[in-house]
This record gives C-alpha cells, sequence and structure tokens, in this order.
C-alpha cells in the first residue's frame, strides 16, 4: 500500500512494504528527485536497514552462545508494516517483532518510521523500542538513492559531493563487503569529491561523523542539487552500483556498519551497534532539501 504526503513543494511516497519512501517529486517542475529502482541495476529506492547496516560475516551471528542466519542490511526493507498515523504531510509506519523476526533476531522491538514535510524538506525519523526483558542490540540506517539529471549540458562527471563542516573525515576502507577498520585513514572531505562511474569501483565511501554535518550533491552547471543533514549519526555511506553504472547516488545515514573483516560473529562484541535496556527507546532522524534547477 502507497500513502502520499503534499505541499506546495513537494510530493512523497512512501510504501508500507519497508516502510520505504519510493518517490519525491517536485510540485512545480515534476522533477523526481528519486532513483526509481531499475531492477536491472538496483531493484530499491530508499531501504530502510534494520536491525544491522551492511553484512555479518557469512550472514550468520552468535549471541549467548546461538547462532542467527541474517542476510545483508537486516529485515525490515522486506517487512510489510502498518500506518499508526497520518496527516497530510507526514505518516508514521510501525513495524513489530513477530515469529518471522524473532528466527533471525531475538529480541523484542517496535520500529517506528516517520515521514514529514515542510516546505522542501524532508525529515526521516526512526524510533526502536526495546520490548525485550534484557539488553536489546541493533543498529539502523537509511540508504535513498538520488537521480543525477543529466542532459546534453550535464554530464555525470559535473556533479560532486562537498561536506560542510570543511575538514578531513576518517574514511573506513571495504575489503569485500567487510570493514577494515584497521586500515582506516584520513580522508580529505574539505575538497569537492568528482562523482564518476568508477569513483564506487571499491564499494561504498565510508567515513565517520563526530559532529552535525551536512552533505551536498551538486553540479557545477545549474542549481539542482539535494542537501542531507545529519545531526548525530556516526557513520555515513557513499555508494553506486559498480560495474554496473547508472544515473544516480545514494548518501546513507548510518547508526551501525558492516562486520570488520576479522569480526567474532558475536553480536554482543559487533562494532558500531547501539544498545538499549529493557523499555528503553532510541530516536535518531535525518533531513533532506531539495532544490530544482528551474525553481
Amino acid at each position: 500500500m502507497e500513502y502520499t504526503l503534499e505541499n506546495q513543494f513537494l510530493k512523497a511516497i512512501i510504501n508500507t512494504h519497508g516502510a520505504e519512501l519510493s518517490s519525491v517529486k517536485d510540485q512545480n517542475t515534476g522533477t523526481e528527485y528519486l532513483w526509481q529502482a531499475d531492477p536491472t541495476v538496483w531493484a530499491r529506492h530508499a531501504p530502510i536497514l534494520f536491525p544491522i547496516v551492511g553484512r555479518l560475516n557469512n550472514d550468520t551471528y552468535t549471541y549467548q552462545g546461538k547462532s542467527y542466519h541474517m542476510t545483508q542490511h537486516g529485515f525490515a526493507r522486506d517487512s510489510e508494516f502498518q500506518i499508526e498515523h497520518s496527516t497530510d504531510n507526514s505518516v508514521t509506519l510501525l513495524l513489530f517483532s513477530n515469529a518471522a523476526t524473532l528466527k533471525m533476531y531475538p529480541f523484542k522491538f517496535q520500529l517506528r518510521v516517520s515521514y514529514q514535510l515542510v516546505n522542501n524538506l524532508l525529515t526521516v525519523s526512526f524510533n526502536v523500542k526495546n520490548m525485550t526483558d534484557g539488553e536489546m542490540i541493533f543498529g539502523i540506517g537509511g540508504h535513498p538513492g538520488f537521480n543525477l539529471q543529466l542532459d546534453e549540458d550535464v554530464q555525470k562527471n559535473n556533479y560532486f559531493f562537498s561536506f560542510e563542516p570543511s575538514k578531513s573525515r576518517v574514511r573506513i576502507p571495504l575489503v569485500g563487503p567487510y570493514i577494515d577498520i584497521d586500515k582506516r585513514t584520513l580522508a580529505p572531505t574539505d575538497t569537492l569529491i568528482e562523482v564518476s562511474d568508477t569513483l564506487f569501483k571499491d564499494d561504498a565511501l565510508i567515513y565517520a561523523l563526530n559532529s552535525q554535518t551536512k552533505i551536498s550533491l551538486r553540479n557545477d552547471k545549474n542549481d539542482y542539487h539535494i542537501n542531507v543533514m545529519l545531526d548525530q549519526t556516526p557513520f555515513v555511506g557513499l555508494w553506486s552500483p559498480y560495474p554496473t553504472t547508472s544515473d544516480f547516488v545514494c548518501i546513507e545515514p548510518w547508526w551501525g556498519i558492516a562486520d570488520e573483516l576479522d569480526s567474532s560473529g558475536t553480536f554482543e562484541e559487533k562494532v558500531g551497534m547501539n544498545k538499549l535496556t529493557a523499555g528503553q527507546e532510541f530516536n535518531s532522524q535525518f533531513r533532506v532539501a531539495f532544490h530544482d534547477k528551474k525553481n
């Protein structure tokens, strides 16, 4: 089922399957800002990553001595949510733990994903509540794909990422789908990062964040740009598929990260995870501002 949010600036469509944002259009120009899930390239728009971000070693982990199997990015993106409440410009979707999730993830939870439009700004909020008697361990994140608007004057290499504040940040490399945290380096995010077909040849660019950050996707030909604002987000991934390439990039806010290359596989020791005591709640959000070249 789809739910539509609208104001005078934007029209957004959210699917109850995965609580996934599937379209963001400019009300004045009709420009589609979100990747439209071509299955030959990447068959998703903006999946919700929960209760892990990235991949587990061998898609397996142990918790309290018992082994569990869970595939990349967890199960929320393939789960059916229910609409808890809604208005013309906001909606909250809810997922409960159930018999199927407990086979993969032995914690009882409530996961709420909320979307709100204010002018040209979309806020995506996460609320996780621990319904288990003991401690709950989880990761969560967003994975929105944003279109590169190309024409005879604007090519892919006219686009770039910029970070604010302008300073260097720690980059965490990937070896296959796993992080090699011992090889992390200080990377120059105080300069523009040009988008190209080969930028993601080694998979996602992953950065550790330690302060409020704005990441902009812009081009040097017109004023089309998208700003992603991250307040208390420990990691961000920049990604587009390779070697299959297309005209979109993802800016991914993460409260979690993939397994380390030499991970023990023990969930209690997994790097980057969040922990809640019984009944405790976790709240986080990111905000996206959309600007068309014709506005």
